[in-house]
């Protein structure tokens, strides 16, 4: 009995040795793994790796001291470098000055002088428009001969520069500024949009929204045609910053409103009133690899009939905000949606295909609570990060990263925010950030801890650089 007591006892002990044995290397193995994923997330954390600063000569003065404007970039001297476009306007929305610097802040051309901050992201693009594989810079200018009201465009023409010297290229005043005026929230979100009408092999056309009209410019400056809707009132009109894309596949783009979408032509493909604050709008692929078109306005999804393929609907979505289209979440397969759903808030909603709801979390307070984009910091392959007021999400809710050496805010809480355009710089995965603040004077590019001394790569603008989103 003794000597089977003893037998289980060195048995027992053979064990217990055993399973410390295994569950140190377990332990081991889940510490190492767990390090190397820490250690691998902490290398791609964003840095500080460029702080552009304005050159003095193309900034002004306010009570918040020296700033710049808005600004727009692309490669304007033709070494396949990043460029800026600094503007600033009178009235809010007409520009009169615009300046060009590289990313070592050296000028390369200014024109007119003065103006204030503008009141939203306005009409100015930066595109190689009529195909010579020279950039240049499409805006509305005023007019300093003419006085007129902040309402009306008798003062404002349009014109395209050279990107390299500032040279006016071609200039106009279509009559049809001499009939367009408003006022209000629809009237001072004025963006210029790179668009492909003519289906030729690069983009040569661009429309902007002025109030309830849409007009549509070829690369010589001439309207080739106009569309007019009947909706003005704060709340129940159509997205105040209209998209560009070819949703039918016919190799020419169509324009999403909201509560319309027009062919390539102009002509109306469908007018429907979805739903109200449609602030936001965009096309992107979803189901099956289908474009669709998004609609804020209580969470639409459509195709290019005007048939629902989503509605998530007001008891969801009383204030649709603004929405971004990306891969969030491994967790869920395929594209979803990130919502800003109740106005004004730092509440979002993330949501699946099938329109069903995946989470809601808060993001960090921003001035206005807008400026969000979806960031593939990781790579295409990898899931996005959204981008808020200075800090970077994943769509699981959690933080990943504030971003570092970012001066303090400053400016009025329309426009004194960090806005974002994201970029690819690198000769490395995933995209990195250009953040500005309009009243400030330097314009930040952040990149991964892990790129190291990494260069430059030929930069090459897209969509979400001469379309940026900027502000809904």
């Amino acid at each position: 009995m003794k000597v089977f007591f003893r037998y289980s006892q060195l048995k027992f002990r053979v064990q217990f040795v055993s399973m410390l044995k295994i569950n140190f290397v377990i332990f081991s193995w889940i510490a190492t793994s767990t390090a190397y994923l820490f250690a691998k997330e902490t290398m791609n954390l964003p840095i500080l790796s460029n702080k552009i600063a304005i050159p003095d000569q193309l900034l002004t003065r306010s009570q918040y001291g020296n700033f710049g404007g808005d600004i727009r970039i692309g490669d304007l001297s033709g070494n396949d470098q990043i460029d800026f476009v600094v503007y600033r306007s009178i009235d809010g929305v007409k520009p009169c000055f615009i300046g060009a610097f590289d990313i070592k802040g050296q000028v390369l051309w200014q024109i007119g002088k003065g103006g204030e901050q503008p009141l939203r992201p306005g009409p100015v693009a930066v595109y190689d428009i009529d195909g010579d594989e020279n950039t240049e810079v499409i805006s509305f200018f005023h007019d300093s001969n003419i006085t007129s009201s902040p309402e009306s465009l008798k003062d404002v023409y349009l014109q395209m520069l050279d990107g390299k010297t500032g040279e006016i290229l071609k200039k106009s005043q279509p009559s049809q500024f001499f009939g367009i005026q408003g006022s209000g929230p629809n009237w001072v979100h004025q963006r210029i949009l790179i668009t492909n009408l003519t289906g030729q092999q690069t983009p040569h056309e661009f429309i902007i929204k002025l109030g309830k009209t849409i007009l549509a410019f070829d690369d010589q400056l001439r309207v080739m045609w106009t569309y007019t809707n009947p909706w003005d009132e704060y709340g129940h009109c159509p997205a105040y910053i209209p998209c560009v894309g070819d949703i039918d596949d016919d190799g020419k783009d169509e324009v999403n409103g909201g509560y319309f979408m027009l062919d390539d032509d102009g002509t109306v493909l469908w007018e429907k009133r979805l739903g109200k604050h449609m602030d936001s709008v965009t096309f992107a692929e979803w189901d099956n690899g289908n474009l669709r078109a998004f609609c804020s306005g209580y969470g639409h999804v459509m195709d290019h009939l005007g048939n629902v393929i989503v509605k998530l609907g007001p008891e969801l979505v009383p204030h649709g905000q603004e929405l971004r289209i990306a891969h969030f979440d491994n967790s869920v397969p395929g594209q979803q949606m990130m919502i800003r759903y109740n106005g004004h808030t730092p509440e979002v909603m993330l949501v699946s295909q099938t329109g069903k709801q995946i989470r809601r979390f808060r993001v960090n307070e921003s001035p206005n609570n807008t400026g969000m984009e979806a960031i593939h910091w990781h790579g295409p392959d990898a899931p996005a990060l959204l981008y808020n007021g200075g800090v970077l999400w994943k769509g699981n809710g959690e933080k990943f990263s504030d971003l570092p050496h970012l001066p303090a805010v400053k400016g009025d809480k329309k426009m004194g925010w960090y806005h974002c355009i994201p970029v690819d710089a690198y000769e490395s995965p995933g995209e990195e950030l250009l953040v500005y603040n309009p009243w400030d004077q330097y314009v930040l590019l952040y990149s991964k801890q892990s790129q190291g001394g990494a260069t430059f790569k030929k930069f090459e603008a897209g969509p979400r650089q001469y379309n940026v989103r900027l502000m809904d």
